[in-house]
């Protein structure tokens, strides 16, 4: 059962398409997953709706004032805006571990992530993603941890199987963490399964040791 969800500034800014491409994804891959914020995102979608209406409305009552070329920008406009919301929808979810937005982005399930170890076991494969945030797949071996840190900016964290805890709570299969500035922690996976998480992030992380902060230009975290 998941029990963590997504914010409403999230789901409105997905709806919206204000999100970093990173931040879609990790939403795309939460939504196909969750019934709960899928109906909540359809909600906002509608009222995203209701807006465009509102808009084409006023954009026909004014329409011997602005002429018409101008009236004909404007519609088409309110049309892009309608299907870039359109898109926003999820995809079904594939069968595997991956969700269906996640697995388009690695051409596939597990078996086509190419890992890339960064220490203490943990393995990452970096997404392809605009540069205003990043995306990674992480591996977490059972038991295993990451090194403390805090935030300078905002990470998203999905689990997709296993699960972690840190000094807020437990997350597992679907849940999705939600950090900021002035959150730190060392999340540990759970014993018995490996921890495999979606992660994105809008600035580089604050590690607490010497050695993560040394690695970290390399590991691009």
């Amino acid at each position: 059962m998941i029990r963590h969800h997504l914010s409403d500034a999230l789901l409105m800014g997905y709806s919206a398409g204000q999100l970093p491409e990173a931040f879609n994804l990790v939403v795309a891959s939460h939504i196909s997953m969750c019934d709960e914020c899928r109906a909540r995102l359809e909600s906002f979608d509608a009222v995203g709706g209701a807006l465009l209406e509102s808009s084409l409305d006023d954009v026909v009552e004014t329409e011997q004032a602005v002429g018409g070329d101008s009236l004909a920008a404007t519609m088409a406009r309110i049309r892009a805006g309608g299907d870039q919301l359109r898109k926003a929808q999820p995809a079904p979810r594939r069968q595997g571990i991956l969700p269906g937005p996640l697995a388009r982005y690695v051409g596939g399930d597990l078996d086509a992530v190419r890992w890339r170890p960064v220490g203490g076991g943990v393995r990452q494969a970096i997404l392809p993603t605009d540069r205003s945030a990043s995306a990674r797949l992480l591996y977490i071996p059972a038991g295993a941890g990451v090194p403390d840190h805090g935030h300078q900016g905002t990470e998203l964290t999905l689990v997709l199987q296993g699960a972690f805890s840190d000094s807020t709570d437990r997350f597992g299969p679907g849940d999705i963490e939600i950090a900021t500035e002035v959150d730190e922690h060392s999340p540990v996976a759970e014993a018995g399964v490996d921890c495999i998480c979606l992660a994105a992030t809008d600035a580089p992380l604050r590690f607490n040791t010497l050695l993560p902060r040394m690695l970290q230009p390399l590991l691009r975290i």
